[in-house]
Order: C-alpha cells, then sequence, then structure tokens
C-alpha cells in the first residue's frame, strides 16, 4: 500500500481546474469537475427517504419523523439536539437527561426511488408519515410527536 497524496493545483482564471493524485511514485492527472457539472450529480443522486424514529431506549417514548433524505434529516436532528436547541422541547430534555447513547436512530419505511419523473417524493413521504402516525400513535406517554391538529 503507496502513500497517496492529493495536490491541488488552482490557477485563477484558468479552467479547467486539475487536481495531481500521487500514489507509488505514480502522479496521475485528473479534470476537476465544474461547479455546474456538480450540481447536475448531486441532482441525480438518489438518498434513502422515508419515515424513520428517533427512540429513547430508557423511557421507549418515539418521535417519529419523514424526509426525501433520511440521512440529512437525522444529521439535522442530532445536531440540533447536541447543541440544546431541537424545537421539540420534550425530546431535547430527554437527550439532555439521558445522553446520546440513550436514542437509536431506526427507519420504520423506506420508500424506493422510480424513474418515473412526475412522481411527488416529497408529497408520498409525508403520506406514508401521516399513515403511520396514524398507526403508532407516538403522542404523549408513547412518544414525543404532538397531536396532529384535526382537520
Amino acid at each position: 500500500m503507496g502513500i497517496r497524496v492529493q495536490l491541488f493545483v488552482f490557477i485563477h482564471g484558468i479552467t479547467p481546474y486539475y487536481h495531481y493524485l500521487v500514489s507509488s511514485g505514480k502522479i496521475t492527472k485528473r479534470r476537476m469537475k465544474t461547479k455546474k457539472e456538480l450540481k447536475e450529480e448531486y441532482k441525480h443522486m438518489k438518498f434513502p427517504m422515508g419515515v424513520f424514529q428517533i427512540r429513547n431506549t430508557v423511557n421507549g417514548k418515539i418521535f417519529v419523523d419523514s424526509s426525501t433524505n433520511m440521512n440529512a434529516k437525522w444529521n439535522r436532528n442530532k445536531l440540533q439536539l447536541s447543541v440544546g436547541n431541537h424545537p421539540n422541547k420534550e425530546l431535547q430534555k430527554d437527550w439532555n437527561e439521558f445522553g446520546e447513547k440513550a436514542f437509536e436512530f431506526e427507519v420504520i419505511e423506506e420508500l424506493k426511488h422510480n424513474d418515473k419523473k412526475d412522481i411527488d417524493y416529497k408529497k408520498e413521504v409525508a403520506l406514508l408519515e401521516e399513515m403511520l402516525m396514524d398507526e403508532m400513535q407516538p403522542f404523549g406517554e408513547r412518544g414525543y410527536n404532538k397531536m396532529p391538529k384535526k382537520k
């Protein structure tokens, strides 16, 4: 196993940019992707989407949430809880009391991506969350979610 060193060379005003990889005595020159290429690539990425819960292993209470990018949403929840700024005050209180190790992130239901362009994944995830909230009832003594307002 050789040493791998990345050397980035940026010359202002000259495109495309290149980076050089040095590994096992070989130097490889690669063109860096432009900002536009990176944005386009990001648009086509498929993130895990669906409904998840944050479960308190001490008292069994759960917080149910959903997203079209569950990894990002979990990271956001974890950051908010870690800095003491989560919008759910009861969940924040228990996080402060029991600590991070007392909570688990669990996927309840994941939606699979479909190649059809006309699917509104945000709407689909919201409907799935509503169905699972009705089924699981994570309110009051059972969870941290607030009761939905009656329509």
